[in-house]
């Protein structure tokens, strides 16, 4: 903004405040000749704290500055159509915005397509997301919870990954594989468990698994585990076409055997979990009903899965599998109900499940950042009851549940700052006490409480209340809404 316009601005009253608000700040710049209306934006952007603009935790304004005959905002809420969400140009300025109502908890990839063609992220959004196709602009709501796992620690034991050239008889192909083996393992004698990732290197480039992996490990919510990335070579028919069966004898027949013979790995099922997002999700539940000898444990990430597999675990008795399946709310539509209409199947059958629905897309900023859940589920050190984190919390945090909705059981993650007097309680729509899950004092900490309740179906609320041990005016209250199916 130029030092003029900014004079003119204050001579005639009509600068902007953060206060004032998108709405207040259109209705004056609406009320403004043409000839004042630039200087007026001009001093709005100097008082928006950040880009997208959001305002009370759900509504969002895109803003785009520049000289264009259209700007759209396509992402994962409205499918990555190029012409949905059209932006508004203020006449007589190249301010252009957007506004919608988003969750207060959703993280949405998205980018500004011009009128020249040109896809662009949001010049003034410093965050960004690689996606299969490139990075992408990132809309993190104010009350989206941090991934810290994801992140690389210089100062924690990492890991080694072991490179590979694996050829296939069956397939009659090779793939590069890349195979994690936690820190300490070359000094150690121990076996170790073994998750298995689809679309492998995507999982180490894209969502950081390995960092993931080492974070759990050095934080102790996990065991210490072998990680096995495998790409495919030919994605669609082998995840969910017609080299599905010889796909999978490669995994069991070949790859795994091979992985074993060189590897201190633990061979029982309950031992070895399978891993994808997409159609990766549904090559790993087709190997977790086909195999459950060799595969105990499966994740699917917003999966697609095929009838073949629903109708399966629909008609035949419970195996023995533990299953971790999530969902973007914004996520491919025709994968919704298909993830949906198949939990009710796991229900039940009674098998021991978690799934968890997010306001986010088809994308690896969402799985990335759920990666941990899957594997707290399948080799965590403590499967239920409290733990403490070992890092010292910097603030007091409730989570949201998981899985969500949930039946017959759910874990509640928070963490306390500072040693505190902790109550942690469920109750009705009405307001009625159905629970006191927690009721003691505790140190600063990370921890999980997990409660297999008995009330019948419908919505509740769990309610933390934090009290810093000697000091009553730190106090931290928070609720949140859960959902149980039976």
């Amino acid at each position: 903004m130029s030092v003029l316009r900014f004079s003119i601005c204050l001579l005639l009253g009509i600068s902007v405040s953060r206060s004032q608000g998108f709405q207040a700040f259109l209705a004056r710049v609406y009320s403004a000749p043409e000839s004042l209306r630039t200087a007026i934006a001009d001093s709005f952007m100097t008082v928006v704290p950040s880009f997208p603009y959001v305002e009370n935790d759900t509504t969002v304004h895109f803003i785009y500055r520049g000289s264009a005959g259209s700007v759209t905002v396509p992402g994962d809420a409205n499918g990555w159509n190029p012409v949905r969400f059209p932006m508004t140009r203020i006449g007589g300025t190249d301010f252009w915005f957007y506004s919608r109502v988003s969750e207060s908890d959703a993280r949405l990839d998205y980018k500004f397509v011009l009128s020249s063609g040109a896809w662009i992220l949001d010049p003034r959004n410093p965050n960004s997301v690689l996606g299969g196709f490139g990075p992408n602009s990132e809309l993190r709501m104010p009350k989206y919870p941090d991934a810290p796992e994801i992140k690389y620690y210089p100062d924690i034991p990492h890991g080694s990954i072991r490179d590979t050239t694996f050829s296939s008889s069956v397939l009659g192909n090779s793939r590069d594989i890349r195979i994690y083996t936690p820190p300490n393992y070359e000094s150690s004698s121990d076996s170790f468990g073994v998750i298995l990732f689809h679309d492998g290197l995507e999982y180490i480039t894209l969502a950081q698994a390995n960092n993931v992996i080492d974070y759990l490990i050095w934080q102790n919510r996990i065991r210490p585990i072998i990680a096995v990335f495998v790409p495919p070579v030919n994605r669609t028919p082998e995840y969910a076409g017609n080299l599905i069966s010889q796909f999978s004898s490669f995994i069991v027949n070949e790859l795994m055997p091979y992985v074993d013979s060189r590897y201190r790995t633990k061979r029982d099922p309950t031992n070895r979990a399978v891993l994808g997002a997409s159609n990766g999700g549904n090559i790993s539940l087709w190997l977790g009903y086909n195999y459950p000898n060799v595969f105990g444990n499966v994740a699917a990430q917003s999966s697609y899965i095929m009838s073949q597999i629903s109708s399966a675990f629909q008609s035949s008795p419970r195996l023995k599998l533990k299953l971790y399946l999530d969902l973007g709310t914004y996520d491919i539509a025709l994968l919704i109900p298909l993830v949906r209409d198949f939990i009710p199947i796991l229900q039940s059958k009674g098998y021991s499940f978690r799934y968890h629905e997010y306001h986010e897309g088809h994308s690896w900023g969402n799985w990335r950042a759920h990666i941990d859940n899957a594997h707290e589920f399948f080799f965590s050190t403590q499967p239920t009851g409290v733990r403490e984190g070992r890092v010292k919390p910097e603030g007091y945090r409730l989570n949201q549940n998981y899985p969500y909705p949930f039946n017959p059981s759910t874990t509640i993650k928070y963490e306390l700052a500072l040693r505190s007097l902790v109550r942690l309680e469920v109750f009705d729509l009405l307001g009625r006490k159905i629970a006191t899950l927690v009721s003691e004092e505790r140190p600063a900490g990370s921890y999980e409480t997990e409660w297999q309740p008995t009330v019948p179906s419908g919505t509740y609320f769990f309610k933390l209340d934090a009290v810093a041990s000697g000091d009553v005016s730190k106090r931290f209250t928070e609720a949140k809404k859960m959902l149980v199916l039976k």
